[in-house]
């Protein structure tokens, strides 16, 4: 069986065909003229109709069919209007409502996947409950490093973080490192403090900070780059290791109805293998890479493509500061429930300024982590700096689309300055949901008045690519969007001062996740909305997401992912 090209009424399509040349020519012919006379404008891989098509177009937002060729859209309009062609294969969505595409602009992959294979803390309701998982997870690993990731202490019963004695209660002399959720502080067993030479003489670390007892013994905990203390005990995989993280968070994805992720603080190994899963049809997810700043050598001839770009890699990642939860967001005043610290900053002005004026040259994106309204307003202050510092005559490219990751406290007068600069403040709906329950207590009344501000900044003219920081947070789609257009936790409670007002309209909602990721990661010319033309990912949901009530879009099911024409999640398969 050989290929050929059969020419349509419009354009060339591949089939299979056999025999001889001249019963193929004539075969070509034959079909050509058929085509022609039954009025059909191509033959096409898949039609999908009987459904809701949401187009993510303003001038028409739902149509009743849309036809794919060859992983592209080729149709978008009426059923009556698609019957002229001829599909291979129709998909009858059985009043679904199709989607396009839905993209996570902030996750990482590599650690999707790994907390499906380790010790998931996600949920633990309490101190003792943590003490309880461990214990068991040392029952079933006879020895070895214990490692997790997910606890947050803000809605425990005992109101601290947990120290190295609790672990050492769960796991006698056994080395322990759990992650907490937001990635940006762990607790360490005493064994683990004893095998890294953590003591009370060991010097604080820049950026990071390790917490002390009164006697100014470590607890266990540490902050930020004091993590790095600990980390070579981290029974981490390398190399090749760690394809089967990164194909179990690709599936993870799919499952929840992401057709693509912005990929984030990825090394190069992650790099080489994604691509080498694209090439070998492997990788059912569209990826775009933000590397590590160690990792930027892979970029020195500019943007990486692999496999008819299922994988992208052109910007880099690096950190301002740590988180709100753990205090290492770096604020412009103390917190107001740990007045002796403003947070940390993670970061000096002058390697910023080097690194962000070889960026511009180089024509690599920006992706700065940060959280708290110090780190935001000097990440603004430094990019603006480069800009001055690199005239667009010496860019490779004239629009960098630099992205600050999260920009969750932002001080009010610093709203404006993204669109003026350009700069896109890449957000997760999630993580206001979940810090309404300690945000207030740790910045207090006034400073929320810029937390998580995304009315704010649309209507200031910024555009706010959505996503899940997953593992941070679940990844789940229908949760982002929950929060994106209702900012209440997922049992429905707001509270007081959480500015009701920041909360986005369901059109906008759907942006957040489908065009504006698209915009920035470069291809709004290809992904983000149901036009002829573009890249057929789809995301289709049971529900109409656009009008069932708020509490139902968290319910409502994930009926069908596409990447690329092919369906690469099904439900009941």
């Amino acid at each position: 069986m050989r290929a050929a090209f059969f020419i349509t009424p419009k354009r060339a399509m591949m089939v299979k065909t056999v025999g001889n040349p001249m019963s193929r020519y004539i075969s070509l012919l034959c079909l050509a003229l058929l085509l022609t006379a039954c009025g059909a404008k191509e033959a096409a891989d898949t039609l999908y109709y009987n459904g809701t098509i949401h187009t993510g177009m303003d001038n028409e937002p739902t149509v009743e069919a849309v036809v794919v060729t060859d992983g592209r859209i080729v149709f978008v309009g009426s059923a009556r209007d698609a019957k002229p062609y001829l599909p291979a294969s129709k998909v009858n969505l059985e009043g679904a409502h199709l989607f396009p595409g839905f993209t996570d602009a902030h996750a990482h992959l590599y650690g999707i996947g790994r907390r499906e294979t380790t010790l998931n803390l996600e949920g633990t309701p309490s101190l003792e409950a943590l003490v309880q998982r461990v214990e068991a997870e040392a029952k079933r690993l006879n020895d070895g490093v214990i490692t997790g990731r997910g606890w947050i202490e803000t809605g425990w019963v005992e109101g601290r973080f947990p120290n190295r004695f609790d672990l050492d209660r769960a796991a006698p002399d056994r080395i322990v490192l759990l992650r907490r959720s937001d990635g940006h502080a762990l607790v360490a067993s005493s064994k683990a403090l004893e095998a890294a030479g953590v003591g009370p003489d060991t010097d604080e670390v820049e950026g990071g900070r390790i917490e002390r007892d009164e006697e100014g013994m470590p607890t266990g905990m540490l902050i930020d780059n004091a993590m790095g203390l600990v980390a070579q005990l981290a029974a981490d995989l390398k190399g090749d290791a760690r394809r089967p993280a990164l194909e179990m968070g690709a599936k993870v994805m799919n499952a929840y109805g992401w057709t693509g992720v912005h990929n984030m603080s990825v090394g190069a190994v992650d790099v080489h293998l994604l691509e080498s899963m694209a090439d070998e049809k492997a990788l059912p997810l569209r990826v775009y890479n933000a590397i590590d700043e160690g990792d930027m050598r892979i970029l020195a001839k500019g943007p990486r493509r692999a496999s008819d770009d299922r994988v992208i890699t052109r910007a880099v990642k690096i950190y301002m500061d740590g988180a709100l939860g753990s205090r290492g967001a770096a604020m412009l005043a103390p917190y107001d429930d740990d007045p002796s610290t403003t947070g940390l900053m993670v970061r000096s002005p002058e390697e910023s300024r080097t690194l962000f004026a070889r960026a511009l040259r180089d024509g690599v994106q920006m992706c700065v982590h940060a959280i708290g309204d110090r780190a935001n307003r000097e990440a603004l202050d430094w990019m603006q700096a480069a800009f001055s510092d690199v005239p667009e005559n010496q860019r490779r490219i004239a629009d960098p689309r630099w992205r600050i990751e999260h920009a969750q406290m932002l001080n009010p007068v610093d709203i404006t300055r993204f669109a003026k600069l350009g700069i896109i403040p890449s957000m997760q709906p999630s993580h206001a949901i979940g810090d309404l329950h300690f945000a207030r207590a740790r910045v207090g009344k006034k400073r929320l008045e810029g937390a998580y501000a995304w009315n704010s900044l649309i209507k200031a003219g910024s555009i706010i690519p959505g996503g899940s920081d997953a593992p941070v947070e679940r990844g789940d789609p229908r949760i982002e969007f929950y929060a994106a257009v209702s900012r209440h936790d997922l049992k429905g409670y707001q509270g007081k001062d959480w500015h009701p007002e920041e909360a986005v309209d369901r059109v906008t909602a759907l942006k957040m996740f489908t065009i504006w990721p698209a915009y920035a990661s470069f291809r709004e010319d290809e992904l983000g909305t149901i036009e002829p033309g573009k890249r057929a990912d789809f995301t289709v949901f049971a529900d109409d997401i656009m009008t069932i009530p708020e509490m139902d879009i968290l319910d409502t099911k994930v009926m069908m992912t596409v990447v690329d024409g092919q369906t690469v999640y099904k439900a009941g398969q």
